[in-house]
């Protein structure tokens, strides 16, 4: 029947959809290097891992590692006996985001944007990277980043909360934590900038035309 997936091939269709989350996941990481090199701020997942690494001994890759662990334990904490060990693939997922990360800012270090424009070209290469990475990483419907787990965790104890509500939420509370430890530990404002707000403004715009593109593609006829 059309639609029905073949029983025989599903290792192969769960591996594509494996395969699809990784590709996801280095776009991803790509376009955070491209939006820490602009210097006009990162995104707002990436802020406070970036703002950690400017006064900790930590690379921005590790930051985050580490700062997704946060983020399983507190999945942990709001579903209790609704969380399922399977939800633990974002602790492997994390820890490639993170070293792809570092690795991307390491490949970027060499472009040049010393003029305004030049920064904001890189800013928005980066800005399209995470919106085609995010996209990916919907398509391959296998495991979400516990950022998102997190905003998944607090919609199923709050059905109420509608999930692009509580995902603006999110992403605020992110870049006020980012303020706060910016100015705490470096005594100015650093890695929220206009690129932040074009980031938070222009990734789901993007990454939902991305989605409507990628809606009739289907991962078991390939």
């Amino acid at each position: 029947m059309k639609g029905m997936i073949n029983l025989n091939r599903l290792p192969v269709y769960i591996l594509k959809r494996y395969l699809l989350l990784l590709i996801g996941l280095s776009i991803m990481a790509f376009g955070v290097a491209f939006s820490i090199k602009a210097s006009l701020g990162t995104s707002p997942i990436s802020s406070v891992p970036y703002v950690v690494s400017l006064f900790a001994p930590l690379t921005v890759g590790t930051a985050t590692i580490i700062m997704h662990c946060v983020f399983i334990a507190l999945q942990i904490l709001i579903l209790r006996k609704d969380y399922y060990p399977i939800q633990l693939m974002q602790l492997p997922v994390a820890v490639f985001f993170g070293y792809l990360t570092d690795f991307g800012v390491w490949a970027v270090q060499g472009i040049n944007c010393d003029a305004y424009w030049q920064q904001w070209l890189v800013c928005l290469a980066g800005i399209l990277l995470v919106a085609v990475g995010v996209s990916l990483e919907v398509k391959a419907g296998v495991v979400v980043l516990a950022g998102e787990g997190v905003v998944l965790a607090v919609c199923h104890v709050l059905p109420k909360i509608k999930f692009g509500y509580m995902k603006v939420g999110f992403d605020v509370t992110l870049v006020v934590t980012a303020c706060i430890l910016s100015f705490v530990f470096t005594g100015q404002l650093q890695g929220v900038r206009e690129g932040t707000v074009a980031a938070a403004l222009l990734v789901g715009l993007i990454a939902k035309q991305i989605g409507k593109f990628l809606a009739g593609w289907k991962l078991e006829d390939c």
